[in-house]
């Protein structure tokens, strides 16, 4: 064969590829699949997410909540508030949650310091009359009280490229940490703690 009948069979096949539209939607489904699949595991994964999030935040909210509406509390009161925060995570893992609650105490000149700290993992996560810094500006106000709730939650991706990640890379810690005044008296006294 010559190269000029190389050059028309060449020419032939590429006029009857023109032509053929067979296949066509299949090889487009082929490339879109993997992008639509993609886009729904990433959805799935946000809304997860942010479920796990609001929940997070709900949690932290309805335990200072519970706490500041008590005139005192105890290692084994505080233990029984914090149930509360594994019911509102139902159905999703709660097991690995922290919870801290801090007792705010602000001087006449505004300065903040520990009353009382429990974490529900044991321990006082805060030295009695150290110096809180992170209260809001708003919230400073001289000879008052505050309960600190601080909430943090390891969400680990489900199917986002589970093989593709370490397992370390794929969790994800949310947080988050609440500052409410106490409803009745000056503060709120835990004997135990």
């Amino acid at each position: 064969m010559t190269y000029r009948g190389i050059l028309i069979g060449l020419a032939s096949v590429t006029r009857r590829l023109a032509r053929d539209k067979e296949g066509v939607g299949a090889i487009e489904f082929a490339i879109l699949f993997p992008v639509l699949v993609m886009l729904y595991l990433g959805a799935f994964e946000i809304t997860v997410g942010l479920s796990v999030s609001k929940r997070a935040t709900r949690a932290a909210g309805a335990i200072a909540d519970i706490i500041t509406q008590q005139p005192s509390v105890t290692k084994s009161s505080l233990t029984d508030i914090a149930k509360a925060a594994t019911a509102i995570f139902v159905p999703y893992d709660s097991s690995d949650m922290t919870l801290k609650v801090t007792a705010v105490q602000i001087d006449g000149g505004t300065s903040a310091t520990v009353l009382w700290s429990w974490s529900s993992a044991g321990g006082t996560p805060y030295a009695k009359n150290s110096t809180v810094s992170d209260v809001p500006t708003e919230m400073k106000k001289a000879s008052s009280f505050l309960i600190r709730t601080e909430l943090s939650i390891p969400y680990t991706l489900f199917v986002f490229a589970p093989d593709f990640m370490p397992a370390s890379m794929r969790t994800i810690t949310i947080s988050r940490s609440f500052f409410y005044r106490q409803r009745q008296g000056d503060n709120i006294l835990c004997g135990d703690c």
